[in-house]
């Protein structure tokens, strides 16, 4: 389904939606060590969010088996946590979260180096890769085109020269967790489907210090670089004003 233009309740149901999952990214963001696994990220994720009052939206979707997806280095998106994948020194983590709220989905990421050893190369690809999606954030407005979206993203990770998944897109959400229409994260200004005001959208870039290719991996969710280069991944849920985009998986 596209995405739809939403109604005030709706609109304050996926504000609160998201100033959970932000509450619940933050709380990570401060807990995470070198040691922990990622099941206890997980662990520490649903309890969060039971406490504050949602529900998440990636258990069970289309068969995803916890509530969070941990990506570590190579791998991009969708990694399943699990009590054998223990944090090292200098690892990337990309924490990716969902939640529903009165019936409304919110949906954002952070990447992380976790402990002391960071490499600049490291710490950069994840500063850059947030500064893309701010990039392609400060495009949104009433009127503007998915390519205008993707062509900010893309200006921004070439200045790096990052590789930029093509694969893995951003998305409306709202209703569902993905709606039409795609947003890449590369195109061309003035190109693309146009959205309107109180649209909701996902807007995720996805980075490389390699090529662009990926693949899935054996266990059937997690998307790893076919180079085997690092990667580092952020999302935000945005609504759609007049002249601005408010970011809701914000506190």
């Amino acid at each position: 389904m596209l995405t739809t233009v939403k109604n005030p309740s709706e609109i304050a149901a996926m504000r609160e939606s998201g100033r959970m999952l932000a509450t619940v990214l933050n709380t990570l963001s401060k807990k995470i060590t070198v040691g922990m696994t990622t099941k206890d990220l997980a662990n520490i994720a649903a309890s969060e969010l039971k406490i504050l009052g949602g529900s998440p939206a990636f258990l069970g979707y289309q068969g995803f088996p916890d509530v969070l997806c941990t990506s570590i280095n190579q791998e991009v998106v969708h990694g399943i946590p699990s009590v054998n994948r223990v944090l090292q020194d200098g690892d990337i983590v990309s924490l990716d979260f969902g939640v529903i709220y009165k019936g409304m989905i919110t949906d954002g990421a952070i990447s992380l180096v976790v402990g002391k050893s960071l490499s600049q190369k490291h710490t950069d690809l994840v500063k850059y890769t947030e500064q893309s999606l701010l990039s392609g954030i400060a495009a949104v407005r009433d009127g503007v085109k998915t390519g205008d979206i993707g062509a900010a993203i893309e200006k921004e990770l070439n200045e790096h020269h990052y590789g930029i998944v093509r694969d893995l897109v951003g998305h409306g959400v709202g209703h569902e967790l993905h709606e039409d229409p795609n947003i890449p994260n590369y195109g061309r200004a003035n190109t693309g489907v146009r959205l309107k005001k109180h649209m909701t959208i996902a807007i995720e870039p996805m980075s490389t210090l390699g090529g662009d290719r990926v693949y899935i991996a054996n266990d059937g969710w997690t998307v790893q670089t076919w180079d085997d280069s690092w990667s580092a991944h952020f999302e935000h849920t945005v609504l759609i004003n007049d002249n601005d985009a408010e970011i809701l998986t914000i506190v």
